[in-house]
């Protein structure tokens, strides 16, 4: 009752902000050094191979599609958060890099607020003529979930997915907890008072529910804010855990402030490869990963699609565009539009059926 309580009141809020992580001889020794040192050789040459030609894989040219449309004029790429983030700073890796393929502009607008709502409300209202995009990831669904709108991916025309970043992990104070187990086994000695930070009616709202369920344990869900109000109420003590994603925490982790719990993963990804699953330790919990793609308005022409879809191929193509992504702690990751929307259905489906379970 208290969670589902708290998510009524966001969605009244913010309803009204919308109106307004043994021995050899010497001999023996002395001929078996350069044999060592040839198969050394062999072997690292063999590896510098295998990865020229993986490079060489990866930055092969794709199959482009036929189109007859391109930009007449400054593209508007309409990011629903902040300067600095990784959404906002890899939507800039793909302004520069698709400006260096095509000549022509691209823009970031930031449009932080309510729930991502406010960048998603200009999108709609713009011209469907490819000129301007949402690109982000699951924010237009959870808005829809939290009843802060009355419309989710469906109200768009979905294009191509650009970048993936693993489902936030789960990080505590190192003082108080060592691992997973340690966090669980306090939790349930102390019903309802473990506390920890999200923002009520939002992507990591849904995590941390369904994180409850799967614990079998009953926290006390604090609203603090944005990522770094979440890391200053960790750094201070006021919290017991929050989710973040690695590259808000990294930092924070190599320091020994924080401790990593696990994340909700199916399987490592490798950009985290030391941070277990939280399968992996007995919490059978996956949740949707963060894949960053573009939403245009409704009624967006085919051949509109169509172009993006073949200049998102050609950026990531580019093993510089790679590195600058995977710079940014995401994965370059391309779906189609096609398999973009079919994703989207997957993220909301599965984030409806946690909001559905909180109501029952």
């Amino acid at each position: 009752m208290r969670k589902r309580m708290l998510a009524t009141v966001l969605a009244g809020a913010m309803a009204l902000s919308l109106a307004g992580c043994g021995g050899s001889s010497d001999s023996a020794a002395t001929t078996a050094a350069p044999t060592t040192a040839a198969q050394a050789a062999e072997t690292k040459a063999e590896a510098t191979e295998s990865e020229k030609a993986e490079a060489s894989e990866e930055a092969k040219e794709p199959e482009l599609k036929e189109t007859s449309w391109a930009p007449s004029t400054t593209v508007s790429i309409v990011v629903p958060a902040g300067a600095g983030g990784g959404t906002d700073i890899s939507a800039r890796v793909f302004a520069e890099y698709a400006k260096k393929l095509t000549g022509a502009d691209f823009i970031v607008v930031n449009a932080n607020g309510a729930a991502g709502s406010v960048a998603a409300n200009q999108v709609l209202s713009s011209a469907p003529d490819g000129h301007t995009f949402l690109y982000g990831h699951c924010l237009v669904n959870v808005a829809n979930i939290a009843g802060v709108t009355d419309y989710n991916y469906t109200a768009f025309t979905l294009g191509p997915t650009f970048a993936k970043s693993p489902a936030q992990q789960l990080y505590m104070n190192p003082d108080k907890y060592k691992d997973l187990n340690a966090f669980i086994e306090a939790a349930k000695a102390a019903p309802g008072q473990m506390k920890v930070c999200t923002e009520v009616g939002a992507y990591t709202y849904y995590e941390i529910l369904a994180f409850e369920k799967a614990a079998g344990i009953d926290l006390d869900l604090v609203d603090v804010g944005s990522n770094s109000d979440k890391i200053a109420a960790m750094l201070s003590g006021q919290v017991d855990m929050m989710p973040g994603d690695y590259v808000n925490c990294k930092d924070y982790l190599a320091a020994g402030q924080f401790v990593c719990a696990g994340a909700p993963l199916e399987e490592r990804y490798d950009m985290i490869a030391d941070i277990p699953t939280l399968k992996e330790q007995g919490v059978d919990l996956v949740y949707p990963d963060l894949d960053y793609s573009f939403y245009f308005p409704a009624e967006t022409p085919d051949e509109v699609i169509v172009w993006y879809e073949n200049l998102v191929q050609q950026v990531l193509a580019d093993p510089d565009a790679q590195e600058a992504v995977k710079n940014v702690d995401l994965e370059p990751y391309y779906l189609s539009a096609a398999d973009s929307e079919k994703n989207e259905e997957n993220i909301y489906s599965t984030i409806k059926g946690i909001a559905d379970e909180l109501a029952q």
